[in-house]
């Protein structure tokens, strides 16, 4: 009796052991349940940051915490996009990638700390970027024919850059081996403080990505030749494309998209991924987008897989044209 008595009280007793574990189970609480830190390569105000910031005010809003955004500069980029490779795998570290970071960089930097495809999960693409061609408003040359032709002939030009393997002294490299010079490279900490010189007049031009040169055309402190494009820019309707001011090889289109490291949970990039495609969705961030002449992914575009696809597209098509011994 009291042997049966013990026996059904020690089952009963682990029945609800059982039930309250698998309770606790059950209610563990989803991710996320803390702060998450967005690593971001280049220089706060620079288009990276920008797009970055827009996006991840209205994710916040969705995931229910808040999402600190970082910005790491240094090396083009490698400097915050290597810290973000090591960095734990739980969700709670991610990093704001683009062409130059997870495919350019391959090409550029022979010891390259991380691997774009081999390190980093894909989590979404945010905004395409096109690329213009630019200069300082008191530049010379009244076009992009005239551009080129001074470019050609001028003794000493200078061409500012956001550091070696940014978006804008990949695209530039790519126009001054199409056009065959060697102008003096000026490289800075971000794309922010190169249009910082570039207003300035202390370097003659470069290429950007139009959501860090739309305020600045707009207000005539820099003027712009050509966006390397198919098509023009709703945000600049009057600036052509290079194809229609005469350099038709030139066609670079840059894009922003978030990656978290290698083993991060499948849940957790699902999780994100669903944030954010709700943010590029929301009409308020679409706006502020638009405005700044960002081309918003389709929704085809917007998946994890098709992030893969891109980069492992990109690396494919700049290694060939950024050689390491160039540098």
């Amino acid at each position: 009796m009291n042997w049966h008595f013990r026996t059904l009280v020690g089952c009963g007793l682990a029945a609800l052991a059982g039930v309250g574990a698998t309770s606790a189970h059950a209610q563990a609480p989803a991710y996320p349940v803390r702060s998450i830190t967005m690593l971001v390569p280049f220089a706060a105000g620079g288009p990276t940051d920008v797009v970055a910031r827009i996006i991840t005010a209205r994710m916040a809003r969705t995931l229910g915490q808040s999402i600190i955004i970082e910005n790491v500069v240094g090396a083009g980029g490698t400097t915050a996009t290597t810290r973000a490779a090591r960095a734990a795998n739980d969700g709670y570290t991610l990093i704001a990638g683009h062409m130059g970071t997870h495919a350019a960089a391959l090409a550029l930097y022979p010891h390259l700390a991380y691997h774009p495809e081999k390190d980093f999960e894909p989590v979404v693409m945010l905004a395409g970027m096109p690329i213009l061609i630019l200069a300082r408003k008191d530049f010379p040359p009244r076009d992009l024919g005239e551009f080129i032709a001074y470019v050609r002939s001028a003794d000493t030009v200078k061409v500012a850059h956001a550091g070696t393997g940014s978006v804008s002294h990949v695209s530039c490299k790519l126009l001054n081996s199409l056009l065959g010079i060697n102008p003096t490279e000026v490289a800075f900490n971000g794309t922010g403080p190169a249009m910082n010189a570039l207003v300035g007049g202390r370097v003659d031009y470069m290429c950007d990505q139009v959501v860090n040169a739309v305020p600045q055309i707009g207000l005539a402190t820099i003027k712009a030749y050509a966006v390397a494009s198919y098509e023009r820019n709703p945000s600049l309707p009057d600036v052509p494309t290079s194809a229609e001011a005469g350099l038709p090889i030139f066609e670079v289109h840059a894009w922003n998209a978030i990656f978290a490291p290698k083993g991060t949970p499948a849940p957790v990039i699902a999780r994100l991924n669903a944030a954010a495609v709700e943010a590029l969705d929301d009409e308020g961030v679409r706006k502020r987008l638009l405005e700044l002449g960002s081309v918003i992914p389709a929704a085809a575009e917007r998946t994890p897989q098709a992030l893969a696809a891109l980069v492992k597209g990109e690396i494919a098509k700049w290694t060939p044209v950024l050689k390491p011994a160039d540098y």
